[in-house]
Parts: C-alpha cells; structure tokens; sequence
C-alpha cells in the first residue's frame, strides 16, 4: 500500500500527469501475490476477476470522459479496506477530492454486494449436501455434516446511537459476524449485522439460513459449531465431538 500511496502523492504534488498514475496503477497488478495480498488482501488472479465482474458495472455509473478506470477504482476500494486509511488523506494523496472517492467505494461496495449471491450459497440441495457430508467425513470422520459455523467479532468505532449494544464481552466495540463455510473453507453463508452483544445462537435463529432449517429444509445434517450453541430445533453440535484428524 506504501507503493500506491508513493505514487499517488507524486500525482498529488504535479510530478506526474493524471494518464501516467492511470497507466502506472496498473502496473501494480503484475506484482506477485504475496505483495499484493498484503497491500489489497487477495491475489492477482482473483484482483483481475473482481475487476472484469465490476467493470460493467463502474464503467457505467462513471460514463463521463476522463472517468477513473476500473482498476483504481477496485483497488483504492480494497485498499481502503484493507489499510482502515482515512478518506481524505487517500483522496489528498490520490488528487481525487474526498467526495469522489466516497462516491467510488460506495459504489465498488454496492457492486461487490450486488454479487454475493451468486458466490456465497447454502447447499439447500440434496445433492449439495450429500457432496459436503462426503467431504467432511472423509476429512474428519464426522458424519452428515453440511457445514461448520462459528462468528467472529470486527471492531469498529463506537456508534453514536445504541453504543452499549456494540459492546462485545471483550469490552470492544464489534459488528459480530457468523460465518458457515464448507469442508473446503467455501464461504457458503454470512450475517454481518448485528451489534457486538448479540449473542451467537440469535443470530443463528434469526438468519435465512436459521428460517430456512426451521421450517425442515434440512432433514438430516449437522452444522458443526466450533463452540456449544443453545438449543435449537436443528442438529448442531460442538467441536469437542471426538474426530478422526483433530
């Protein structure tokens, strides 16, 4: 990131023309995957795949001349992301005014959500599932498993409405985020809404996924919890289950 923000600043300061930072910012991509891991958090090929799915999308909400290419826009985002940087020191260092790069996160933002669902699926199927329950047990020995689900805490800044409802028992201000992924760490569900106190089972319970096993879309299948939940009226069960690879 030290790199980008280098040559945004050289823009910055009149060193080099806006089309130079244009054609220079896509050299970033020829770098190999662990420099751009650290910088955007993900490698070139899937860097390349984010931009040629949102391109029709970001071309389109910036059809003016001159408009900032995919690329920037894409990796600024991610770089944001990424670094926690603040807004208006990005946009000093880049010559693009604050406003503009708000606009184009939230417009990178809304097009990454916009795909989700086509990534980040339940396997509802019972195909789908019987594919997962093979996979988990020849990895582990557990049988009829459909998926493992644990949450994670994201800190954030304390909210000026309800902070005491994003204090998590860690005494941290969090969003509280439930994962599901596969045998195969494929993400395959995930809740990013709720306040850092709300407690695990809930969200569980109040989610698609939690909707969808309680009116029986699941006859048969485990979701493998890393930690006791409490009771619901769908199998889980708890890491501390004996397996064959611990």
């Amino acid at each position: 990131m030290m790199a980008l923000l280098a040559l945004l600043e050289d823009y910055a300061n009149g060193r080099i023309r806006r089309e130079r930072v244009f054609r220079d910012h896509d050299d970033f991509l020829a770098h190999d995957d662990d420099w751009l891991i650290s910088r955007f958090r993900f490698p070139r090929a899937v860097l390349l795949d984010l931009c040629a799915e949102l391109g029709p999308v970001l071309e389109r909400a910036t059809r003016r001349n001159h408009a900032i290419p995919v690329q920037i826009q894409v990796l600024t985002t991610l770089g944001f992301l990424a670094t926690g940087c603040f807004q208006r020191e990005l946009a000093d260092r880049s010559g693009i005014s604050q406003p503009s790069l708000s606009a184009i996160i939230s417009v990178v933002l809304n097009g990454i959500l916009n795909m989700v669902s086509r990534y980040i699926r339940f396997p509802y199927t019972v195909r789908e599932q019987a594919e997962i329950k093979t996979q988990f047990a020849a990895m582990s020995g557990f049988p009829n498993v459909i998926g493992a689900i644990d949450c994670t805490h994201v800190a954030i800044r304390a909210p000026s409405e309800n902070e005491f409802a994003y204090v998590n028992r860690k005494h941290v201000h969090s969003i509280i985020v439930q994962i599901i992924f596969d045998s195969i760490m494929t993400l395959t569900n995930i809740v990013a809404r709720w306040p850092g106190s709300t407690h695990d089972s809930f969200i569980l319970t109040h989610s698609s996924v939690g909707n969808r096993l309680n009116a029986g879309a699941v006859r048969d299948g485990w979701l493998l919890a890393l930690r006791p939940r409490a009771t619901a009226p769908w199998p889980t069960r708890g890491i501390s289950t004996r397996c064959k690879n611990p």
